[in-house]
């Protein structure tokens, strides 16, 4: 008896003694593995510029993810990272679009036009200058990246060139030479997207598929410009276009059944193909948000054959991906992506799947906490143009490329609290 008295009394001094030990701060020192981050630049378009709502912006500069990775590698040894910011007398930039009224679930958008930053009548965007390191330019596209002429033509490619370079400097030669350490690379989004939003019509260099083996031989030089010296990074894929509000708000059921309210008798929405058929739409084919405020759907022609509700008055191709177009578009960016992945796994780059992640969010994820999902305004993900990130949704991708990042070079730094960012802003 005495002796398991003793182990008893042994056991709770013991107790007691660990109880009172001091705590010990056991948190693991931040790291950035085998990346340098000292320098890093990124490389893309429109969704690494900040461009939301329809336009470049200030505020949405201000949180494009590029910015928001480049403070979690200063935690981890990074260095100073510049932006090609809008003034603040100047921060409406190339004007946007706000929600002003949402009734009944039906939203009124109207633009900004006060305080933009253009320098004269033609579009011209302010001059930025000075150093560089987001690169981010809407509208461009892996094919115009190395068509100097692009440069005349692109406003906010216009307005980081000097005089004497603008129309004579391709991107591609502008990115380079920036000493870098290392940088992100998300870009080929437009070789796609450019055909989907124009409902698969070809107009101009803006909206063709880029070839197949043109993209993959570009994209190649890209990299190999990006990787000399050794710099490390991170490529992106590009997401499925099919993923995004922008093809997902206005549906055929929507349509017929917004017409079954006026007449009973509406039988099927009519739609004009890529093979200029005419033929009843199914929920296989996309019809581009910019149709719910065109002012079109159901209004009579000449005739009196109300838009869209009648063959021989059909929605024309422009306004629909039908889903030989979506086949087709699908197609090309699994090539991209495939192109992407070899070169980066050539190279030893870190890839954030933005693919995959964004198909999730179509169906709904949750990060941290908070619901995100590709619902148009009130998935928290994108913004009032149905295609680029809101600030929130910009901390959600932010964290795909950092998580990337993190397992491919054994750095720890931390993601960004997405709490902390917004989804698109309500009206007062």
């Amino acid at each position: 008896m005495r002796k398991y008295t003793f182990n008893w009394f042994l056991a709770a001094v013991i107790l007691l003694a660990a109880a009172c030990k001091p705590d010990i701060d056991t948190a693991v020192a931040t790291s950035a593995g085998q990346a340098n981050f000292s320098k890093y630049i990124a490389v893309g378009n429109s969704l690494t510029s900040g461009f939301a709502d329809g336009g470049l912006y200030l505020e949405g500069q201000k949180v494009a993810y590029p910015n928001l990775i480049a403070a979690q590698m200063a935690t981890v040894g990074g260095g100073s990272f510049t932006s090609p910011f809008f003034t603040d007398a100047q921060a409406n930039g190339s004007g946007y679009l706000t929600l002003s009224a949402l009734i009944n679930g039906s939203p009124t958008l109207t633009n900004v036009t006060s305080n933009l930053a253009y320098r004269d009548a033609a579009g011209r965007l302010t001059k930025y200058t000075g150093e560089v390191q987001n690169i981010g330019i809407p509208g461009m596209r892996v094919d115009l990246a190395f068509a100097a002429p692009f440069g005349a033509a692109n406003p906010y490619l216009e307005r980081l060139l000097t005089d004497s370079q603008v129309g004579t400097v391709s991107y591609f030669q502008f990115i380079q030479g920036r000493n870098h350490t290392f940088f992100s690379l998300w870009l080929g989004n437009n070789d796609a997207l450019g055909y989907a939003t124009n409902g698969g019509v070809t107009t101009d260099a803006t909206n063709v598929l880029t070839d197949k083996s043109t993209f993959a031989l570009l994209y190649s030089n890209l990299v190999n410009a990006l990787t000399v010296g050794g710099a490390k990074g991170v490529v992106a894929t590009i997401p499925d276009v099919t993923a995004i509000p922008y093809f997902n708000t206005v549906t055929v059921a929507a349509l017929l059944n917004a017409a079954k309210a006026i007449n009973p008798a509406a039988a099927a929405i009519y739609i004009q193909t890529g093979t200029n058929t005419v033929r009843a739409a199914t929920a296989e084919d996309l019809i581009r948000l910019p149709f719910q405020s065109a002012g079109l759907f159901g209004v009579p022609n000449a005739s009196g054959l109300p838009y869209g509700l009648h063959p021989l008055n059909p929605i024309v191709n422009s306004w629909v991906l039908d889903k030989d177009e979506i086949i087709k578009v699908k197609d090309y960016v699994i090539s991209y992506n495939s192109t992407i992945k070899s070169l980066a796994d050539s190279k030893g780059l870190a890839i954030a799947d933005t693919y995959s992640y964004l198909n999730q969010v179509k169906t709904g994820v949750v990060v941290q906490g908070v619901g995100i999902n590709s619902s148009f305004i009130t998935g928290g993900a994108f913004s009032l143009d149905g295609v680029h990130l809101t600030p929130r949704g910009n901390a959600v991708i932010a964290n795909v490329f950092i998580d990337a990042i993190n397992g491919k070079y054994g750095s720890n730094m931390p993601t960004v609290n997405i709490t902390e960012y917004r989804g698109v802003k309500f009206p007062n």
